[in-house]
């Protein structure tokens, strides 16, 4: 939901962000070197009065600092708006920008996880370029953070993970990146792959150590073991996160949750484990959603959506109504898995919105504030709501309203990181 509107002047512009003419002091040849204000003028903050945008040292302030040299971006009336945070990507599987690729039928995780090395094996890129490029151009397009996730399996190593890892640190100051070792293959069913989580584990390149279905598609390859007892074994040995993919519905489904709550509570991990998908939330509405979202918030169990379709996507709403934080993510983007995605975080808002038939202005905003809010609070970063005081994090689009930005898509003319323009009409600068 967008916040209250900024208080206005007799003019009826915008007063958070008014000018001060700097000091005769600037430029004295005995004082410190002055700080710099970045003035965005004539911008329209979420839709709201025209007023000035200011950023000193990366944060939003009220006005110029005594002193302060002034440099100037012209808004010419657009809509600022937060950047946004993609709370689920897996930069690794892109084929974004290679040549076309054909996709083959699956009919489940394991065949679909044969595409994943069918695809790897046939791109002529290394997957450190085609996930900067990826990474890049969310970037570009207005994503300030993200939770990137890279399999770590025997037909891989760690080989993804410290691509993006790399990728990651060539965009830092541009993109905060969060790295997932993910299990795609399976923990359990695939020799090999709880060694790789532990070499990622100790390698100091991740944040988190994922896991996949424990119940369901890892507990079908006839071996013994307890995936959950060993992510989380690690995460606390390494003081790790935890995000864990979960397809399964239905009681199945649940019933992970629950495990994965309790475990969170025994460890002490609240607030920094993750549970991605929850399709088995997805069917739940009245008393069953609101207990198990009680639950969720009591152990401090985060979700994240993607916004496949109206039977997946969760409601994440009255999740957030009852403490739950819940993130939108890209997915897989132009992946062996489907050949869409775009890693536009505006465009998973649209998504979002149709998936959930949104047609009222408040619900056409929640989907946006998911993408900005949700995934922040997901990251631990503040929320960039263009107050004093919050990130200087912000992008400028043409526009008359928060709602009709979410519908029609309008380019990114502009995204600033930290005060700092970034890009430029879609492109990093």
């Amino acid at each position: 939901m967008v916040r209250g509107g900024a208080p206005s002047g007799p003019s009826g512009r915008s007063t958070w962000y008014t000018k001060r003419v700097p000091s005769e002091s600037e430029g004295d040849p005995v004082s410190p070197t002055p700080r710099t204000a970045t003035l965005f003028h004539d911008v329209r903050p979420l839709g709201g009065p025209a007023g000035d945008l200011i950023a000193v040292d990366g944060v939003l302030v009220a006005e110029v600092p005594e002193g302060a040299s002034v440099e100037r971006v012209d808004g010419g009336g657009r809509l600022a708006l937060p950047t946004l945070v993609d709370a689920h990507i897996h930069p690794d599987k892109t084929s974004w920008g290679e040549p076309w690729y054909r996709r083959r039928p699956a009919g489940g995780i394991a065949e679909y996880v044969a595409g994943d090395v069918d695809l790897a094996r046939s791109l002529p890129t290394p997957v450190g370029e085609r996930a900067l490029r990826l990474m890049s151009h969310a970037a570009a397009l207005g994503t300030r953070a993200m939770r990137a996730h890279a399999d770590v399996a025997p037909a891989y190593g760690l080989a993804g993970v410290e691509a993006v890892a790399r990728a990651a640190a060539k965009l830092a100051g541009i993109v905060d990146v969060e790295l997932v070792a993910f299990p795609q293959h399976g923990v359990v069913r695939e020799p090999g792959a709880a060694e790789l989580l532990a070499e990622a584990a100790a390698s100091g390149l991740v944040s988190h150590i994922g896991g996949i279905d424990p119940t369901g598609f890892d507990a079908t390859g006839g071996r013994d073991g307890d995936q959950l007892g060993l992510v989380f074994g690690l995460a606390e040995k390494h003081g790790l996160g935890l995000d864990i993919h979960l397809h399964d519905r239905g009681e199945p489904g649940l019933a992970v949750i629950r495990d994965i709550a309790a475990r969170t509570r025994a460890a002490g991990l609240r607030g920094r484990v993750a549970v991605a998908h929850a399709f088995a939330v997805a069917g739940l509405a009245g008393r069953e959603l609101d207990e198990l979202a009680d639950l969720l918030a009591e152990s401090g169990v985060a979700l994240t959506t993607v916004a496949l379709g109206e039977t997946t996507i969760l409601p994440f709403r009255r999740l957030a109504e009852r403490g739950v934080t819940v993130g939108l993510g890209s997915d897989g983007v132009r992946d062996s898995w489907s050949p869409y995605g775009d890693a536009d975080m505006l465009h998973r808002a649209w998504l979002a919105g149709w998936a959930l038939d949104a047609r009222l202005d408040e619900e056409l905003e929640a989907c946006f504030a998911i993408a900005a809010d949700g995934g922040a609070a997901l990251m631990g970063l503040p929320a960039a709501d263009l107050r004093p005081g919050s990130p200087a994090d912000f992008m400028l689009v043409e526009g008359e309203c928060l709602p009709q930005v979410v519908v029609d898509l309008p380019r990114r003319d502009l995204v600033v990181r930290a005060g700092r323009v970034v890009a430029r009409d879609g492109r990093l600068v």
